[in-house]
């Protein structure tokens, strides 16, 4: 199987068509912001890509309409583009499991509108814990990370700080101690290791530094 992961999309989805229609991935996962904004005439839609035979998963990030998300329907939006709600789990054919676990705070949300362009629900929270699948995770897709990782992020994007998503993806760390760790939000390419997961952030399409990776 042929797998890449993305960072932000950001609704961008002709950065997506073209890595699809030149790398013809089996998967693509994305790390959030993907641009979930059905209610909101004159931002692209999901419709707007092509996944031809690659099935895309995503989860959520803080930009995207997450009352849309909360009344879905179902999680396949359109043929083979799937959302991840926090929690979910994927199982690789090796066996491996992945955990997608969306959500972050907008650094700009007072300059946003509740219902509109910002909501509530982009936070991690205590009840997005409940029922957490009892299972081994290899592999966790985020939009951000942990808190342990927070100042070396801040590094790179000074405009960016605590808040309790960051606190919440420490508690699963602490859980489910996985190999591998991938998010995005930070706007910045970063792979490092801390104790014992490798972890990797990366930017999205346009920004200049690595939004892709094969894993």
């Amino acid at each position: 199987m042929e797998l890449i992961v993305t960072g932000d999309i950001h609704g961008d989805f002709s950065y997506l068509n073209k890595l699809i229609n030149k790398k013809k991935p089996d998967m693509i996962w994305c790390c959030g912001d993907f641009g979930y904004w059905p209610n909101h005439s004159g931002i692209k839609q999901l419709s707007f890509i092509k996944p031809q035979d690659t099935k895309i998963l995503w989860c959520d990030g803080n930009h995207e309409d997450h009352w849309a998300l909360r009344d879905r329907e179902k999680n396949e939006i359109v043929p083979n583009v799937i959302y991840m709600p926090r929690g979910s789990i994927y199982t690789l054919p090796d066996n491996r499991n992945v955990m997608f676990f969306g959500g972050a705070e907008s650094i700009d949300k007072e300059a946003r509108t509740e219902g509109i362009d910002w909501f509530r629900e982009e936070i991690i929270t205590q009840k997005d814990f409940i029922d957490l699948p009892d299972v081994d995770v290899d592999i966790f897709i985020t939009h951000t990370c942990p808190l342990e990782l927070v100042d070396t992020m801040k590094e790179r994007y000074t405009c960016k700080d605590i808040e309790p998503s960051n606190i919440a993806l420490s508690e699963l760390w602490k859980i489910y101690k996985p190999k591998t760790w991938i998010f995005g939000h930070w706007h910045t390419y970063l792979n490092i290791q801390m104790n014992g997961t490798d972890f990797y952030c990366l930017d999205y399409p346009g920004n200049g530094s690595r939004w892709w990776m094969y894993l």
